[in-house]
């Protein structure tokens, strides 16, 4: 579980040092140069982090199922 909050936790910094490396796209340049990056970084990590919340909520559930179904054949 650390593991992945650690790791949510460094991803914005990883992406934006992978951004502004890419000087080459024009795109990012016009983001960046217009401060509108953040909200693009902010974007996909809301996205990242609600596909995080709902893999964890379903791996809960699975193991709950699971420990019932271990149950019901004992």
């Amino acid at each position: 579980m650390r593991k992945y909050i650690v790791t949510l936790l460094l991803l914005p910094g990883y992406i934006a040092s992978v951004l502004a490396q890419s000087s080459d796209i024009e795109m990012a340049d016009q983001f960046r140069g217009e401060g509108k990056i953040y909200i693009v970084i902010a974007v996909i990590l809301l996205i990242l982090g609600g596909i995080f919340l709902t893999l964890l909520r379903l791996g809960k559930k699975l193991t709950k199922l699971e420990q019932e179904i271990e149950d019901e054949k004992k």
